[in-house]
């Protein structure tokens, strides 16, 4: 019965080749290369028939077509009765694809297969660069697995704005009219705080790709190794350079890996695991005492502050203020999340699966097999998950749900939200301007009463008002406008204005209580005039 054997070549001398490497090279006729492009083949021995797949690499798409066609044929010449031997680089089962493929499609097809190990590319590597691949958990990894795909690629590919605007399928960006998508590299196939040793880096192309990766987590002055035909006599050459000139190298070869050294938890900022080691640290033994102190009752008012300067940021259309604030909001749930994990309740790991879980369960267009027809679909169907969820739908009313500490105004335009989600609504919008207007006439009427009891009048002049600043919020809800959001811009307005004003006098040395009214109106138009 015809097999199939994989023999490792070792990383590239001769010499380290394994005894029963070399007893089965010498007994062997025909062999079988992954690649002629390696120093040992040089030294086989020359009665062999050498047949390498090197033409597959510049006629194939990738790599993975050149894998699959690799093992497929060695499969069809195990089937048609020869004893195949296939030889690769280092180990067969240390960074090596085909032998992966080629053992797969071997079992299915019953086909008997024998490996001869290989000294792999890790241990010279290693020894050069005097490392324990133990002491700190070395991580092994291909360097394409730092490449975006060619599909990815091909998504992010430029678009023209009319383009971007008429796809319903594109990305935020393409629907925003932004520019181009870029992928992201989820999820990052590396954990910074551990050692890495990065195969295969090939050319100057793949460590541009390589490089842009790591940056993502990296600082672009962290020093990587190269290694360049370890093991190799005479040829093997170690040198280090920062992560932003990996790319600039020009000796960047089929021998060449990369060496990411660890960073410090504390150094490790642009993950999660870094911010969410220095919370624990702050509330850990011999933490921050103003922290410690900290409950969840007393962070209270500081995340609703929190949640009001990413609001202000928003406003304000500044995004470097947005990524600031976005991370002060962070750090309240991350305090959040370790004072529960030490008090037994829950733990960050519990806030990300429930929010991994639920937004997985409400998006089935997403994430299952159902088809919607658009945004209102998408919306119909998130409320229904969420009855579904709660399961108990008849005990809650057509209003529930909404938070009591959200601003009245807000509350005001969510609570008509909901009630027209139950059809309790005007049929068109002429119906809402005219409920405005009779609300203001009532607030008007109720104004110019002249009752003896003032606390009365008071309460039904207020009353009055709510019901005209409700009618408002119904208003914008059906105009599409945020109420909250309206407000505090007209409020940064109403500030941004005054403060030109309060400039103006100052520069011309007058007192603003004791201008006119007419020189007050001048100035709040000379400031409307300026903010144009």
């Amino acid at each position: 019965m015809s097999t199939i054997t994989i023999v490792g070549l070792g990383p590239g001398d001769s010499s380290l080749l394994t005894r029963a490497a070399w007893e089965l090279l010498q007994a062997s006729t025909v062999v079988y290369l992954r690649t002629a492009i390696h120093p040992t083949v040089a030294e086989l021995p020359a009665t062999i028939e050498l047949r390498a797949f090197d033409a597959l690499y510049e006629a194939a798409s990738d790599f993975g077509v050149v894998y699959e066609r690799i093992a497929s044929e060695l499969i069809e010449r195990a089937r048609s009765g020869e004893h195949v031997v296939y030889a690769v680089p280092g180990h067969p089962l240390i960074a090596e694809a085909t032998t992966r493929r080629l053992l797969t499609l071997a079992h299915e097809q019953q086909i008997p297969t024998r490996i001869i190990p290989g000294l792999s590319f890790v241990e010279p590597v290693c020894s050069a660069l005097q490392l324990d691949p133990l002491e700190h958990g070395l991580q092994l990894l291909d360097a394409l697995d730092l490449v975006l795909s060619d599909a990815a690629f091909e998504s992010a590919a430029p678009r023209n704005a009319q383009r971007e605007t008429q796809n319903p399928d594109g990305a935020w960006s393409e629907i925003q009219g932004i520019g181009t998508y870029t992928p992201a590299l989820l999820p990052f196939p590396l954990l910074p705080t551990r050692p890495a040793l990065i195969c295969q880096l090939y050319s100057r192309q793949v460590a541009s790709h390589v490089k842009l990766s790591l940056m993502e987590r990296y600082p672009a002055e962290h020093p990587i190794g190269l290694v360049r035909a370890a093991g190799v006599a005479l040829a093997e050459r170690v040198w280090s350079v920062p992560l932003h000139q990996l790319d600039h190298q020009q000796e960047l070869d089929h021998l060449t890996c990369a060496y990411v050294p660890p960073l410090a938890p504390l150094d490790d900022r642009r993950g999660s695991d870094g911010v969410t080691a220095i919370v624990a640290r702050l509330l850990g033994p011999g933490g921050c005492p103003w922290d410690r102190e900290q409950t969840h009752r007393s962070l209270r008012a500081d995340l609703l502050e929190e949640t009001h300067e990413v609001l202000e940021a928003l406003d304000a259309e500044d995004m470097d203020a947005l990524a600031e604030e976005l991370g002060d909001l962070l750090l309240h749930i991350l305090l959040h999340s370790e004072m529960a994990r030490q008090s037994g309740e829950f733990d960050l790991g519990v806030v990300y699966d429930q929010i991994a879980s639920k937004l997985i369960r409400r998006h089935p267009h997403i994430f299952g097999e159902l088809n919607v027809a658009g945004s209102d679909e998408v919306l119909r169907n998130w409320e229904a998950i969420k009855r579904s969820e709660r399961g108990d739908q008849a005990a809650r009313g057509s209003l529930d749900g909404i938070p009591k500490s959200m601003p009245a105004l807000a509350t005001a335009q969510e609570l008509t939200r909901k009630a027209a989600k139950v059809a309790f609504d005007w049929p068109d919008l002429q119906g809402v301007w005219d409920e405005l207007h009779e609300a203001l006439a009532a607030l008007l009427n109720a104004a110019q009463q002249h009752e003896h009891d003032a606390s009365a009048h008071e309460r039904q002049v207020e009353r009055a008002l709510g019901d005209l600043l409700f009618a408002v919020t119904n208003l914008a809800r059906w105009l599409q406008i945020d109420a909250e959001n309206a407000l505090r811009l007209a409020n940064n307005t109403f500030r941004q204005r005054f403060a030109s004003i309060d400039a103006l006098v100052h520069t011309q040395d007058r007192d603003l209580l004791a201008l006119s009214a007419a020189e007050k109106a001048a100035l709040w138009e000379q400031a409307k005039a300026q903010e144009q």
